[in-house]
């Protein structure tokens, strides 16, 4: 299938500010793009793009005093099927983990292994490890945390929403990043598109975020926010939390003006 996908952004800032946004595809899709990327600004302004340390393709801008509206688009084929479900998939003894996969066992600004490491184990440490461990842990976040935009908060970390069990979806990635970390079970924060394919349609549309976790020797994806195989997941970035990979970082002050994102299945290229 065909999936376009693209966003609208614009922020207003008192001076000139610079800016550094994580909104394109990562590069392991990179072969699956049929509509190339577009990407501008109003008013138009230099843009440059680096890698960062997780691989990220990040952007780099100036943004002038007065409003900024950053624009992007692309389609993407997808294979159509749903995420993969491997029950038999096994954890693996920290000793024989990847040296890249260290980094994900560890506390992060907003996953404090150290205050939930104790819940962790007492709630999980019989469940016999594996694909399954990873899914209770996924069933309990879905069920402990109250999704409510209205409740979004910036600062949240995985300990508070634990205790405060309200959230948006970076929330319930963040308690299940830590919960699995705490088993000693590598674990990573995604943020991408994600559009309502083969599910009832919500609106309005929005980046969501997931988490990758580390099983019998390769990253699988699990969505303690929906925790249902979903179709046609768009990865933008991955990190140690939300911290390593905001949409945009800006290093001066800036107001939020608009935001518009879009997700859905188109038939050919000519359509889009």
């Amino acid at each position: 299938m065909l999936i376009r996908y693209g966003y609208e952004i614009t922020l207003a800032c008192r001076q000139p500010t610079a800016l550094v946004c994580l909104l394109s595809v990562h590069d392991d899709r990179a072969a699956d793009i049929r509509g190339a990327e577009t990407v501008f600004t109003d008013p138009d302004v230099p843009t440059s793009t680096y890698r960062d340390l997780f691989g990220n393709r990040c952007r780099r801008l100036v943004a002038p005093a007065g409003d900024l509206m950053i624009w992007g688009d692309a389609t993407i084929e997808d294979d159509g099927r749903p995420d993969r479900v491997l029950p038999d998939a096994r954890e693996l003894p920290v000793a024989e983990l990847p040296d890249d996969c260290l980094n994900y066992l560890m506390g992060s600004r907003y996953c404090e292994t150290d205050l939930l490491s104790q819940a962790a184990w007492d709630m999980f440490g019989t469940v016999p490890p594996g694909w399954g461990r990873v899914q209770a842990i996924c069933d309990f976040v879905h069920g402990h945390i109250r999704f409510d935009y209205m409740q979004a908060r910036s600062t949240r970390t995985a300990y508070e929403v634990f205790h405060e069990r309200v959230g948006v979806c970076r929330d319930f990635a963040h308690l299940a990043v830590t919960l699995c970390r705490c088993l000693n079970i590598p674990a990573r924060y995604v943020n991408g598109h994600l559009g309502d394919i083969g599910v009832p349609v919500v609106d309005p549309m929005d980046f969501s975020a997931w988490i990758e976790v580390f099983l019998d020797g390769e990253w699988h994806t699990f969505d303690p926010r929906n925790n249902t195989p979903r179709i046609g997941r768009i990865v933008v970035a991955r990190g140690r939390d939300a911290a390593d990979i905001p949409l945009v970082n800006s290093f001066g002050p800036h107001v939020l003006k608009a935001f518009r994102v879009w997700t859905y299945e188109v038939q050919d290229l000519q359509s889009v």
